[in-house]
């Protein structure tokens, strides 16, 4: 019985069981050649943990060589047969228990090649004897009674095309017809019985090909150019592409055999075709395939338990930790992780890898392959070879298709018609220009991915339908998430809807529905006279037009919470605001279960204005300076750091420095734009407030770079965004949760070292200088001098006796 123990190490160290399985039946072998070989024939993931799991279910099989048992093991006998190891077994034939150094399998048995031949009764003598192959009507022969063509088979095939196209090169045909079966004459022979007996397979047909060659052979006569020929589009979707997958006696593509084969994932209920399925038999689909913790390691770089892109004498290493070369781009010249490309084996960083550009030989906007940033050329510039780039069929265009059909390009230009036409085929104007700008993206392979999501293209065909109107109520309906917001900036971005203030709608939705659950009518009048006419009320004056961020967002909702809870509490003791004395609420503000302590007195404070109550107090609470030390040495060390590391992305070392050296929160580095930053007669600066900020040379160039190079990861993440740090949604820039979860990532603590350049900044420059050239309101930067200006041992043992308590 296989111990629990092998089992867990079959899943998380299969390569290490395996090799101590071995070990521990072979002695001749030592440790390191017995992994080597076992490296060899083991694998991929899959593949190890089966065989470890078989070898420890029964390690026997390793010195007896009998079968049941998977293919892998077989292989790794013999193996380790020929590397020399003596006391391991062969595998042996399961019918006669001949020694084996080459397998033949039924089912779970390997056997040799006399007992693996299948016999049957042949169609010609009537005999019981080993089929040795079938005929044209797929009946089986024995090797006494082959079924004779001598007909010539390029002859017959070119008999064949002549009636659809006079003609025909018979060379041509030749050539394809030995391309399309190489090395199996027999084969191609099927392939011509198939042809003679329907020849509308060569003119559109080809969906009921018998035999996977007569696809290739129509591809090889479209490509030569043979006029006549049509390339079969699947009969499902409709698509010409790729059609060699079996269903219901037609050939199909990849993606209509995988929607035939969509299941409901056991773990997390989503349809998908299943990647790979549990130990009981259940499907689970690619994403559960993926995040699987046993499918995880350990990175030696970020510590954190993720996929393994890369291995190395010291461990795994993650996709994001995965080191590049620091080398000269040989397009921007800027020194940086770069990779080389395959067309020309030059350098290239990751800017200049996704950024596309019009090409100055073609015109075309397409990927930047050579050249300069200011003379970019593209891929089929670079290297006109036609093997590589080739035509597509639709648009003309020379792509590096890597199957047969259309270009990225055009597919895409065919999903967005089939998803936005109505009824009558035709696109209405109001969709037509997210049409364009999607057809027009710089990333159709981005753009495509994105539709292929399975609520996207549900949401944009009803929209094109006319199933859901094309309004933001509309789509308010629909259940909140990322997905849908994306929608709807897409919509907004390409002027489809109307722009609008999604976080005020989203904080207006959450008090309408926040107010209207609480129990007592008295209690809803009050947060609704709270929330409308005070907290939205401040918050519209303060943005003056502007939209308010997600930090603004949250303070509100945390303003309403509070009150919440404190109605809730005077409930529980048949109190109300106006009944309420200070006795009372000193018990609540004392009691140990206090949510938001502080922001209900704010709200306690507001009811007083309002004469809701007239004796009740709540002291606000004094800022007296930073709650944490100051920590200047490790400031500078982590700026001298993001300025000379090359190997970090600018964009966080420029976001870094900016928080490091002048103070800024990550909500006000992410709302920062190319206006911003000028650059005059050599010298660059950065308006964070009033008064511009001239940076210091190897600021500036980070700057400079940043607004030349910067990239959205968005569907339609265009070149003419004036964000300086795009985000995942077109037209807006990165969250400034997103902004701060980069810079915690460089090790920087973001209140601790916004407070020690602050600090700095506030005992060096007045409180007016600071206020206009940071950006920070006059009042917060007199509190901040004031700070700064006392006594420093004062300050210090005031820091230690409050992180002492």
């Amino acid at each position: 019985m296989t111990s629990t123990v092998s089992l867990d190490r079959a899943v998380t160290d299969p390569i290490g069981l395996i090799t101590d399985l071995v070990a521990n039946a072979e002695s001749k072998l030592g440790s390191e050649a017995i992994r080597s070989v076992v490296t060899a024939v083991a694998g991929g993931r899959a593949k190890s943990r089966n065989l470890a799991k078989a070898l420890a279910a029964r390690p026997a099989i390793l010195t007896d060589g009998r079968s049941p048992a998977p293919r892998a093991v077989g292989d790794l006998l013999i193996s380790l047969r020929r590397a020399g190891a003596s006391a391991i077994s062969p595998p042996v034939c399961a019918d006669c228990g001949k020694s084996l150094r080459s397998l033949q399998r039924q089912a779970q048995d390997w056997y040799c090649s006399v007992c693996v031949k299948e016999t049957t009764e042949c169609a010609s003598c009537g005999n019981t004897r080993r089929v040795a192959f079938r005929d044209r009507r797929g009946l089986p022969r024995c090797s006494m009674c082959p079924d004779h063509d001598d007909r010539d088979p390029v002859t017959v095939i070119h008999t064949v095309i002549s009636t659809i196209v006079p003609g025909a090169d018979r060379d041509v045909v030749a050539e394809a017809l030995r391309r399309s079966a190489p090395h199996r004459p027999h084969y191609r022979q099927r392939v011509v019985w198939a042809l003679e007996e329907n020849p509308r397979l060569l003119t559109g047909e080809g969906h009921l090909a018998p035999h996977r060659a007569i696809l290739r052979f129509i591809d090889l006569l479209h490509e030569a150019g043979v006029p006549g020929i049509v390339r079969p589009s699947c009969p499902r979707c409709h698509r010409v592409v790729r059609i060699d997958k079996p269903l219901d006696g037609q050939r199909v593509c990849r993606n209509c055999i995988a929607k035939s084969r969509i299941e409901e994932c056991v773990r997390c209920g989503a349809r998908r075709e299943p990647a790979t399925r549990d130990d009981q038999g259940r499907p689970l689909c690619p994403t559960c395939l993926i995040t699987d913790p046993a499918n995880l390691e350990t990175c030696i770089v970020c510590g954190k338990s993720r996929m393994v892109s890369s291995r190395t004498a010291d461990g795994p290493i993650c996709p994001n930790c995965r080191p590049l070369p620091i080398l000269l781009c040989s397009l921007c010249g800027h020194t940086a992780p770069c990779t080389l490309s395959k067309l020309t084996g030059l350098p290239r960083c990751g800017g200049c890898r996704q950024r596309q550009a019009h090409c100055t030989v073609c015109g075309r906007l397409r990927g930047i392959h050579s050249g300069t940033a200011d003379a970019p050329i593209c891929g089929p510039c670079t290297t006109p070879d036609a093997a590589l780039w080739r035509p597509c069929p639709t648009c003309g265009h020379a792509e590096r298709l890597h199957a047969p059909g259309p270009c990225p390009r055009c597919t895409l230009k065919q999903r967005l018609h089939e998803l936005l036409a109505d009824s009558t085929g035709s696109i209405t104007p109001k969709l037509q220009p997210l049409h364009d700008a999607l057809a027009g993206s710089e990333r159709a392979a981005t753009a495509m991915n994105w539709l292929s999501k399975g609520i996207v293209s549900t949401v944009l065909s009803d929209l094109g339908s006319g199933l859901r109107p094309l309004t933001h109520e509309a789509l308010d309906e629909l259940p909140e998430g990322k997905v849908i917001e994306h929608i709807r900036s897409v919509l907004v971005a390409t002027e489809v809807l109307p722009k609008r203030d999604e976080q005020m709608v989203r904080l207006e939705r959450h008090v309408k529905d926040l107010v209207t659950s609480h129990a007592t009518a008295e209690g809803r009048k009050i947060l609704h006279r709270y929330a409308t006419w005070h907290l939205l009320r401040r918050l519209r004056r303060r943005s003056r037009g502007k939209e308010i961020t997600h930090s603004q967002l949250a303070v509100a909702r945390q303003h309403l919470r509070a009150a919440v809870y404190l109605l809730d509490w005077f409930e529980e003791r048949n109190l109300t605001l106006a009944t309420c004395r200070q006795a009372d609420l000193e018990h609540w503000m004392t009691s140990d279960d206090v949510r938001l302590r502080r922001e209900a007195g704010h709200f306690v404070r507001w009811a007083r204005s309002q004469k809701i109550t007239h004796d009740l107090s709540f002291p606000a609470e004094r800022w007296n300076g930073p709650s944490q030390p100051m920590d200047d040495e490790a400031r500078w060390a982590t700026a001298r750091r993001l300025l000379h590391d090359e190997a970090l992305k600018p964009e966080d070392r420029l976001a870094g420095l900016l928080l490091l050296l002048y103070a800024q929160w990550p909500a006000a580095i992410s709302r920062l734009t190319v206006d911003h930053i000028e650059a005059t007669d050599g010298t660059v600066r950065i308006s964070l407030g009033a008064v511009p900020v001239e940076l210091p040379a190897p600021v500036a160039e980070l700057a400079l770079r940043q607004a030349e190079t910067r990239r959205s990861h968005a569907v339609l993440g265009r070149s003419d965004s004036t964000w300086l740090f795009p985000g995942g949604q077109p037209g807006r820039p990165i969250s400034a949760w997103a902004m701060g979860e980069r810079l915690r990532k460089l090790g920087i603590r973001l209140a601790e070292a916004r407070s020690t350049a602050l600090f700095q900044l506030a005992a060096e420059l007045p409180a007016a200088v600071l206020a206009r050239t940071l950006g920070i309101d006059i009042t917060v930067a007199v509190k901040w001098q004031r700070a700064a200006a006392g006594d420093w041992g004062a300050y210090a043992a005031a820091i230690s006796r409050r992180n002492s308590s």
